[in-house]
């Protein structure tokens, strides 16, 4: 494997020759761009769900409802012995070089598994059946197992219709009710976007790119169980809101009651689960793009593993805006046990080239150098640089300026601005910053690794580990994360 972001400059993908990915990009898959009318138009519906009431729940149930699925449907059988190896991905789906980048690097360590997990937001921007084949199909080819999902807020803004289709086997999409004349339901129904009518010739060429029955994922549902051997998955579908419905709520308790399994819950967005009862040993959500790590120490004594898991190919958000968790008040967190990728100070480094670059800037007024920036992030937070190279470096005042500033300029847009600020500083060269995870589980012991995707021909076949944590059963059943 390369050496991470976390020992070197040159780990960290800064000033390398990008890889095989520029070639398997056409010209078909242009860089994403939400800063034109028409992806903000398409996915108006993430707007309409939050000022004129979300139908999401009531969507799902209808197709539950269509796809005629009961309880022992939705958990899925994987269990093909003692061992398991599996690969995670989230918020995948924006089909130009930033989600083809991590392709290579994720096939150099599928060796072995049993299936790739798509944890939210397959497609950018509004779902559609035909957005599948350069954003879904095409990148993930060569890969040659099952693939499964749990959809994102953007895999609903086509009433789920493209996530069903090609997941669950959904032809068909179930009717909406009409709503009462002139009530908030009825104004957001009027403004809707509803799914496209797809393209015949497109899907049988799609179809084909994953015929096989052995890259077929029997998925029956948005949400489900994955019974492995050794650990159940359970994948919760939290819409465009972030919340489930009763129906929802209750599976997700009898599914975690029901097998002494240990168990990961994998959602959307970021979500806690504490019941000891149910016994989980990780958390992993989406959304958020990049990868965070925070074990959290429980007042039963267990420690339960939360990750962010939102960087397998969609525009970066940044890390250098997370504080030091010493003084956040996040309950049983402590800013040793933390990890994050990337690093504070390569995320600020990074964002002072987007917006000098975005606001016509000379380089050398706004641009920090990633060990300077990580001796900023240092001082600023009272923590020491992670990496050696960036603990004694000189900090100019112009760089201290230049810091000051990019703290002040928005990192993630907020209500409004959310698309717009995020989208805007999104790039496609190296350092990408991108991750994917690797599980390796058995009867006594689970391994995730966190490999890096930075873009770099050099580090395409041989991606860095940027997090290793391994959790071990004890006698009595319980489980120890060993961090």
């Amino acid at each position: 494997m390369s050496t991470g972001s976390r020992e070197s400059v040159q780990g960290a993908g800064w000033e390398c020759r990008a890889g095989r990915y520029v070639e398997r990009v056409t010209t078909r898959q242009r860089p994403f761009n939400w800063l034109t009318f028409r992806p903000l138009w398409q996915s108006r519906n993430d707007r309409l769900a939050r000022w004129f009431g979300d139908p999401t729940d009531d969507r799902r149930r209808a197709w539950i409802q269509a796809l005629g699925v009961t309880d022992a449907d939705l958990v899925v059988d994987h269990s093909e012995g003692e061992r398991i190896a599996f690969l995670v991905a989230g918020d995948t789906g924006e089909g130009d070089a930033s989600q083809f980048a991590v392709v290579d690097p994720l096939l150099s360590q599928a060796e072995g598994t049993a299936f790739l997990f798509i944890c939210s937001d397959v497609i950018y921007p509004a779902g559609g059946i035909d957005s599948y084949q350069e954003q879904f199909f095409r990148p993930y080819d060569r890969y040659e197992g099952p693939i499964y999902a749990i959809p994102g807020n953007h895999d609903w803004y086509d009433d789920g219709t493209g996530f069903m289709f090609w997941f669950c086997g959904g032809e068909e999409a179930p009717k909406r009710p009409r709503a009462r004349a002139l009530s908030r339901a009825w104004i957001r129904d009027l403004l809707w976007r509803g799914a496209r009518k797809a393209d015949e010739a497109a899907i049988g060429g799609m179809r084909a790119m994953r015929e096989s029955p052995g890259r077929r994922a029997p998925q029956p549902a948005p949400y489900l169980a994955i019974d492995t051997g050794p650990l159940r998955l359970v994948g919760v579908d939290a819409g465009i809101s972030g919340g489930i419905d009763r129906e929802h709520g209750e599976w997700l308790r009898r599914v975690s009651s029901d097998s002494p399994r240990p168990k990961v819950l994998f959602t959307g967005k970021p979500i806690y689960v504490r019941d000891s009862a149910h016994n989980y040993i990780a958390a992993i959500g989406g959304d958020i793009h990049n990868y965070q790590r925070y074990p959290v120490r429980l007042d039963d004594g267990r420690t339960l593993l939360y990750l962010v898991n939102g960087g397998g190919g969609a525009f970066m958000h940044a890390t250098h805006d997370i504080p030091n968790l010493d003084g956040a008040e996040l309950q049983g967190m402590h800013e040793a046990a933390f990890r994050c990728y990337p690093l504070r100070g390569d995320s600020l480094s990074r964002f002072s080239q987007l917006y000098g670059r975005k606001l016509w800037l000379p380089r050398r007024l706004v641009f920090v150098a990633p060990d300077v920036a990580s001796a900023i992030v240092g001082r600023r937070l009272s923590i020491e640089p992670t990496r050696p190279t960036a603990r004694d470096v000189k900090i100019t005042l112009r760089a201290r300026c230049a810091a000051r500033i990019l703290y002040w300029l928005p990192g993630r847009g907020r209500r409004a601005l959310h698309l717009p600020f995020s989208e805007w500083l999104d790039w496609n060269q190296p350092p990408m910053f991108k991750s994917f995870l690797r599980f390796d589980a058995g009867p006594d012991e689970v391994h995730i690794r966190c490999f890096a995707a930075t873009g770099c021909e050099s580090q395409q076949d041989a991606p860095p580990i940027e997090d290793s944590l391994r959790a071990r059963r004890h006698a009595d059943g319980t489980w120890e994360w060993l961090i």
